[in-house]
């Protein structure tokens, strides 16, 4: 007999929640329902400046699917409250966990159905991938990239929002009983608590040299005024919620960098200068780029940070880490092989990086398991690899120095 498959649910109107009072019956409709929640953000990325969430979906078994408009409902602290002792099931939760957490939602538990997939070897892990290959159902992703600040929100994306929470449940218990299989349950919780724990990126020193084309500038006056467009595009964007590159292109910004136009008509002239705010803005462009020419804040040539270079530059820049970091890669791609997990999410690549740019003294596994974890690598990722990195680094000074003795 065949076994059965999980049929979608009909869906037939989906309302969004966008009034308190509405919320706080679903809370409490939630609050009823039995077992792990389903949870998934909307945001509006490529359209708004901010990377809030503009609809919140949550499913649970029992109680149904609600739809939540959350700037208007504000504060989520008391739907927070209610699940606080459920696992929260997310698809790649380490994009939705800050825009949920900004309106008070932050799970205790979660478990995630994209790195679960990973850490299972399933070679592609977007939702609609993953629940056609576990679950034989096909989910149209058509509006993944949509602009979800737009309102009244159509019919048709609600139906896709929807379900993209109603699978999860299922799709999570097949995936647990595919980590029982292949014993990697516990790697799995190690992966999930470590992503809950992680905490947000710092604030990057001069945001404004992620330009694209940036190298492309070599003066410190040039690289002055692309400061000064970038910081008001920024401010500019961040006024009206609008994402900075649909107001004006970054090439836009470089071309008046480049050509330090002197006058104002000169900016206006600029054929390259163009974008939705290019002319309405135009005192505010010019303005700027007076402020760059001024300054006698000149920026560094080159941005100082703890970046490693690129391992292609490894060869000429440090001769011996290069050797250190291929030999050890190769060594971790066979385990990668064996345990089917994808070599990047075995180790961050740039843990690897960091050991084999600068190993510990002496580098035996001890040293190198610590240096790791200091990093941020869990236990089973030391386990598996802080060995076979030692080894490799060993292989290498013997191959380097054949009378060597690694223990002196």
């Amino acid at each position: 007999m065949a076994e059965s498959q999980p049929t979608p649910p009909t869906l037939v109107h989906h309302q969004v929640i966008d009034t308190r009072e509405a919320y706080l019956a679903a809370t409490a409709a939630l609050a009823a329902g039995t077992g792990p929640v389903g949870v998934d953000a909307e945001r509006a990325s490529g359209f708004t400046y901010s990377q809030r969430a503009y609809l919140i979906q949550i499913y649970r078994r029992g109680a149904g699917t609600f739809l939540f408009d959350p700037p208007p409902i504000g504060d989520f602290s008391e739907l927070n409250h209610a699940l606080a002792d459920a696992e929260w099931i997310l698809h790649a939760a380490s994009q939705d966990l800050a825009c949920l957490r900004e309106v008070g939602l932050d799970p205790a538990r979660i478990f995630d159905t994209e790195l679960a997939a990973r850490l299972l070897g399933i070679p592609r892990v977007g939702l609609g991938t993953v629940v056609e290959e576990l679950l034989g159902i096909h989910l149209a992703k058509e509006h993944s990239a949509a602009n979800w600040s737009t309102r009244p929100l159509p019919e048709s994306w609600l139906v896709y929002a929807a379900l993209d929470v109603e699978l999860l449940p299922d799709l999570r218990d097949r995936i647990v009983d595919l980590l029982v299989e292949s014993d990697k349950t516990d790697i799995a919780d190690q992966e999930f608590a470590a992503t809950l724990a992680k905490e947000a990126k710092a604030a990057r020193v001069d945001p404004w040299r992620r330009l694209s084309g940036i190298h492309s500038l070599h003066g410190q006056r040039n690289l002055a005024v692309a400061r000064e467009l970038w910081l008001a595009r920024d401010e500019f964007a961040r006024d009206v919620d609008v994402s900075p590159g649909r107001l004006v292109p970054d090439a836009s910004l470089l071309a008046a960098a480049r050509v330090l136009p002197a006058t104002r008509q000169a900016l206006s002239d600029l054929r390259e200068f163009n974008g939705r705010a290019s002319r309405n803005e135009l005192d505010r462009w010019w303005n700027a780029i007076q402020r760059g020419r001024a300054t006698a804040d000149l920026p560094a040539l080159k941005a100082s940070n703890d970046t490693l270079p690129p391992p292609r530059a490894w060869a000429d820049r440090n001769p011996e880490a290069d050797v250190r970091y291929k030999a050890s890669r190769a060594a971790l791609q066979t385990v990668s092989d064996e345990l089917e997990i994808p070599l990047e999410n075995l180790l961050t690549p740039d843990y690897l990086r960091r050991v084999a740019w600068t190993p510990p003294e002496p580098a035996d596994a001890a040293s190198v398991g610590e240096a790791l974890a200091n990093l941020g690598a869990r236990r089973w990722q030391v386990d598996a690899t802080a060995q076979l990195i030692a080894d490799a680094f060993v292989e290498v000074l013997q191959m380097a120095d054949p009378v060597a003795d690694p223990e002196s």
